[in-house]
């Protein structure tokens, strides 16, 4: 399942983000929230996170520095956890701190995972997402 879509929600007292309902049934088996360079926090199925683990360790010498380094990011900056009853997920206080997560935010679908935005973060980047897209299709066309 690729996830797609824009959807706002607020946090309750807890921290926990009610997941939208049509991804529940995916992410029933739990899920892995991870540090996202961007400034955001990344809500994978643990299958699909292992994965993209793998592929980006793979590029290095497992016993290099890099190795090393990008491992420990990817261990120590993500958090197992499942979906509660009422299809909720708590997000640790790190991963809080990490996207400045306040009340307000916005979950947005990032193909292999969802992403959770504080909501005016989520307004900015957006603005400048969608006016980098323009130079980076125009690139494609140079790729030959």
């Amino acid at each position: 399942m690729a996830f797609r879509g824009t959807f706002d929600h607020s946090l309750d007292a807890k921290n926990r983000l009610t997941v939208p309902a049509r991804f529940r049934s995916a992410l029933s088996d739990g899920v892995v929230l991870a540090k996202r360079v961007a400034g955001c926090v990344a809500v994978w199925r643990p299958d699909e996170y292992d994965a993209y683990v793998r592929a980006a360790l793979d590029r290095f010498h497992p016993l290099s520095p890099e190795a090393e380094q990008l491992e420990r990011f990817f261990s120590a900056n993500s958090h197992d956890t499942e979906l509660d009853a009422a299809g909720r997920i708590g997000i640790p206080p790190f991963l809080m701190e990490h996207a400045g997560l306040g009340k307000e935010v916005v979950v947005t679908g990032a193909g292999r995972c969802l992403e959770i935005w504080d909501r005016a973060a989520w307004h900015d980047y957006n603005a400048r997402l969608t006016e980098t897209v323009a130079d980076i299709t125009a690139r494609l066309g140079d790729a030959g």
